[in-house]
């Protein structure tokens, strides 16, 4: 089989550019030919084994790119601030007409027997423009969008109606593309994301190691990570408040938080104003990292206002780490006493006592081995993969 897939992100920084890079890879395993369209301000120079075209971006940084602005993003990227709903009318016809354009331009050299297309946006317009059959992943923050600007409903209305498949990835996505969208109810099918067990799985790595590598000035006793965006909806917030009464319980723990966002300055000068020396702010950092961080902490933490899936607290489950959650989006789907904690959203207490809980309970010890187990045996990419090459197939036959 040949499989096109676009995306509207780099295959890094971003949760639907690792699930397409993901998939991409557990396709050519399975032996499929793959083409991967993604989007960037910079060339990557990473190799993969597919073949691939990136719309570079931002006139600033590249000589004579596709686009003279930088990539715009439903909330934010680690290379990218702008977002599609600050960006000009005339930029939103030249965004979509790129697209429209280069995914001709590789249907016509790559020949595709089905088109991938991530987000129920712009990238399903441009699989449309191309003639061939195609499927959607709507990843959730597509629906946020939906919602913010109407300047993209045609394109999305129309992707979504012509569409052989839509994959949505939690039950609350799914619903809430039926409702919006009011879809006929075979054309959806839900599959949550996978992970990638060989990444994210029980490592050898100590405290000391992890201090080492991101330059902690202290050897943590128990340490939380997080790693999001640091973004409004993702609850950043509400996790350094609760630090602070976690921290007066238990004084030797640490806070490791990977990631970045618009709202680093402000969680930086939060952390000051709660006289905060154990939190750590790491930065963005790579998936080989990030699957250290998981693995040498007691817990992760998931603090979401709104989450679509939670594909970090899958890959913690994945490293063996107890996840405490917020009860939001995706994350009630697969977080449960057995793998972690499920607490309501937006309570600073409830959060801050439930990691205080795990924490002096030690139920790395008790709830790791599980959660490895759990999040393998459900999530595992080649399960997930599976599934979605059988929606290719359907499509395809239809």
């Amino acid at each position: 089989m040949k499989v096109l897939l676009i995306n509207h992100f780099p295959l890094q920084g971003s949760g639907s550019g690792i699930y397409t890079l993901n998939i991409a890879l557990e396709l050519i395993k399975e032996g499929n030919e793959v083409f991967v369209i993604d989007i960037d301000c910079r060339k990557d120079k990473t190799e993969y084994p597919f073949q691939r075209r990136t719309i570079l971006c931002d006139n600033t940084k590249n000589d004579n790119p596709d686009l003279n602005f930088n990539f715009p993003c439903f909330t934010t990227h680690p290379r990218s601030l702008n977002t599609y709903y600050n960006i000009s009318d005339k930029h939103v016809l030249q965004y979509v007409q790129t697209y429209v354009r280069i995914t001709q331009e590789v249907v016509d050299e790559f020949k595709p027997n089905i088109i991938h297309a991530q987000h129920l946006w712009v990238t399903p317009f441009a699989a449309l423009k191309s003639g061939i059959p195609y499927v959607i992943t709507v990843h959730g923050t597509d629906l946020m969008g939906f919602k913010k600007d109407k300047r993209y409903h045609k394109y999305a209305l129309e992707g979504a109606k012509n569409a052989a498949k839509i994959i949505t990835i939690s039950r609350q996505v799914h619903n809430d593309t039926l409702k919006i969208y009011k879809l006929p109810k075979a054309k959806l099918v839900m599959n949550p994301n996978g992970f990638d067990d060989d990444m994210f799985r029980p490592k050898n790595i100590s405290k000391k190691d992890i201090s080492e590598k991101f330059g902690l000035n202290v050897i943590p006793q128990k340490l939380v990570s997080f790693v999001g965006k640091f973004t409004e909806f993702k609850g950043i917030d509400v996790l350094i408040k609760a630090a602070r009464k976690v921290t007066d319980a238990i004084p030797e723990v640490v806070f490791a938080l990977a990631g970045d966002g618009q709202l680093m300055a402000e969680m930086k000068q939060l952390k000051a104003d709660l006289k905060l020396e154990n939190v750590y702010f790491l930065g963005h950092q790579n998936q080989e990292d990030v699957a250290d961080l998981y693995s040498a902490a007691d817990i992760s933490v998931v603090p979401s206002r709104i989450e679509p899936f939670g594909l970090v607290a899958i890959e913690a489950l994945g490293c063996g780490t107890p996840v405490v959650a917020t009860n939001a989006g995706g994350l009630p789907d697969f977080i449960n006493n057995e793998v972690g904690r499920l607490i309501q959203m937006e309570d600073v207490d409830a959060l801050a006592n439930a990691i205080i809980e795990e924490l002096k309970n030690n139920t790395k010890l008790t709830k790791g081995k599980y959660a490895r187990e759990y999040a393998v045996k459900n999530y595992a990419w080649k399960k997930t993969l599976q599934n979605v090459i059988e929606t290719y197939r359907e499509a395809i036959a239809t």
